[in-house]
């Protein structure tokens, strides 16, 4: 009877099977380093990109910052220069006002009556002097009344007073100042400067 040994051939199976398990071993290590590496480099890529856009996002950020800087100083400087230009309007308002009151006061000035101060509070004017006599108050302020820009004359006080020796009335009134822009355009009406002043009745 033969006898056949088989341990050597299973020995050599058994190498063979342990370098294929180690071939794989390898080929999946490698395989498994490739796909690391890959996805580490996607990755990377996409965190550079994203980086990128950032600073991007940073650049535009810091060029509307600029922007919104400059936006701002624009609007302070039209605030100002409308702040400005409402104070000078109102300046021209102001002194178009004062002609008109000066014009007013002395065309309706009857004949003996002296002014001696006109303050002016807002509309409100007021208004002290001397008369020759209580009538030529009245008449003044019948005048007053009459007048588009003078409204709601108020006697306040009328009271004897010598000045230089002579002996007269002294009074203290307050009338309104009216804004009557719409009637005049910053002139004074043709009609007003044709109105006679009224005379006292003596």
């Amino acid at each position: 009877m033969i006898r056949i040994n088989l341990l050597p051939h299973r020995e050599l199976e058994r190498k063979a099977r342990q370098q294929q398990i180690a071939v794989l071993a390898g080929v999946t290590f490698i395989l498994g380093l490739i796909i690391v590496g890959v996805i580490h480099v996607a990755i990377i890529e996409q965190i550079e990109y994203q980086n990128g856009r950032n600073n991007y996002m940073k650049d535009q950020i810091i060029i509307l910052d600029k922007q919104l800087e400059e936006i701002n100083k624009s609007k302070v400087l039209i605030h100002a220069l409308l702040a400005r230009e409402k104070v000078i309007e109102t300046l021209q308002d102001d002194r178009v006002e004062v002609v008109h009151l000066l014009d007013q006061l002395v065309r309706l000035l009857p004949d003996g009556v002296y002014l001696r101060s006109i303050k002016q509070t807002n509309h409100d004017i007021n208004l002290t002097g001397y008369a020759q006599s209580s009538s030529r108050v009245s008449v003044l302020m019948r005048n007053l009344e009459s007048s588009p820009w003078l409204e709601s004359p108020s006697l306040i006080e009328i009271k004897a007073a010598t000045v230089n020796n002579a002996r007269l009335n002294e009074f203290n009134l307050d009338v309104k100042f009216t804004h009557s822009s719409e009637n005049t355009d910053g002139k004074i009406p043709s009609a007003d400067l044709a109105k006679p002043v009224e005379k006292p009745r003596n």
